[in-house]
């Protein structure tokens, strides 16, 4: 997911009226980060992602995380409601200069979301979503890019928290499910999703795209993703291909993919033969709300297994898809093959709360931050056990 992205800012060509700027190919650690910020590298390619996905990840633990996390994020959106990958002045009103785009958006909106108390900044983004959605009613990363489908799908994702109906979205009589699927690939080529089509038109199986376009299908998105009861994982076409079925036939396609090995391979040049940690841990999801938890049995049990490197060298955005995967598929974050996931994630960033576990075993979140406790008038731990705010 993190490099799919990367590659996207530096692909991209579309700014808020001019060309973008430069960017550095190979991003090396900032040596200033903002306290607020989850990880430690560079976050000018990633920053809003990383910090959208870690609160998500906190959300779904029911944690609170830390007002300087909070805040962090919400000071990164621009006045017309959309959000960069980084801002690194946000006193600084945002230009033609600064590249925006639907991904950060879409995220930091579903994060701002899940934290509560940020309902018109919430508001602001979704209706910049709306204010940029393409003719064939998708997105792409940037405003006025060709529509593709991970970045429809995270809008998509973004509009359901919100409680918006999808398919009632849209561009003259095109709505974001017709953009998803006409990247959807008929079951004799496998029945994924296809990122974009490529330059004479054809569609290619992109496995990271299809578990983002299963979800966005099913009505869900990484804030609300779980596993349902079992579902068709049966690949089947048909005339009218609808959102269910075609989310059907990118779960069978993920099962196939993980069914040998456990694992999705990388398609990175060179590293073909390479595990993707982040795409398997996104199938899991995809496959967990679509087939239930049996269909993921395999994956799960591998990243439990082998993803402890990779979280490690990865940071924050990895331990998020980690606590994600395994909220969806209904597995223990806070013991994943023997490692604390949300122990790991906080250690990343701002220290808003201790935890400690109840005698069922259920994580209990305290509230330290004494600024916080004086505000509210009190002077004792808030404890913000199973906390879920809503903007």
């Amino acid at each position: 997911m993190n490099v799919r992205r990367s590659a996207a800012v530096l692909a991209a060509t579309v700014v808020i009226g001019t060309a973008a700027p430069a960017v550095a190919a190979s991003p090396s650690p900032s040596p200033s980060l903002p306290s607020g910020l989850y990880g430690n590298s560079d976050p000018t390619y990633d920053g809003v992602w990383r910090q959208s996905f870690a609160l998500i990840a906190l959300y779904r633990v029911h944690a609170e995380p830390a007002a300087a996390a909070v805040d962090w994020l919400a000071g990164q959106q621009c006045e017309n409601g959309a959000f960069p990958a980084f801002r690194a002045n946000p006193a600084k009103a945002c230009d033609a200069k600064l590249m925006v785009d639907t991904n950060s958006t879409a995220a930091a909106a579903q994060a701002l979301s899940a934290v509560g108390g940020h309902g018109s900044a919430v508001t602001k983004a979704v209706n910049w979503l709306k204010s940029v959605q393409n003719k064939d009613g998708g997105w792409g990363f940037a405003p006025g890019g060709a529509s593709d489908a991970n970045s429809t799908s995270v809008v998509m994702g973004a509009l359901a928290t919100q409680n918006i109906p999808v398919s009632k979205v849209r561009v003259g009589a095109k709505s974001p499910y017709d953009a998803l699927l006409k990247l959807s690939l008929p079951c004799a080529d496998g029945g994924a999703f296809a990122y974009q089509p490529d330059k004479k038109g054809k569609l290619r199986a992109n496995a990271d795209a299809t578990a983002a376009a299963v979800l966005a299908a099913r009505g869900t998105g990484p804030l609300t993703a779980r596993a349902g009861t079992t579902r068709e994982t049966t690949c089947a076409d048909a005339p009218d291909l609808t959102p269910e079925q075609a989310a059907a036939n990118g779960a069978s396609f993920l099962a196939e993919a993980v069914a040998k090995d456990g694992y999705l391979k990388s398609v990175l040049p060179g590293a073909e033969n390479q595990p993707d940690y982040g795409n398997t841990a996104d199938a899991v999801v995809a496959l967990a709300v679509q087939g239930g938890p049996e269909a993921v049995r395999r994956p799960l049990a591998w990243l439990e297994k082998n993803s402890a490197k990779w979280t490690r060298q990865s940071g924050p955005a990895a331990y998020a898809q980690l606590i994600l995967a395994a909220e969806a598929a209904g597995a223990d974050p806070s013991d994943f093959g023997g490692t604390d996931l949300v122990k790991q994630l906080t250690a990343t960033g701002p220290a808003p709360v201790t935890a400690s576990q109840d005698d069922s075993g259920t994580y209990v979140w305290w509230m330290v931050g004494a600024g916080l406790a004086a505000g509210a008038g009190i002077g004792f731990l808030l404890s913000s056990r199973n906390k879920r705010k809503q903007p």
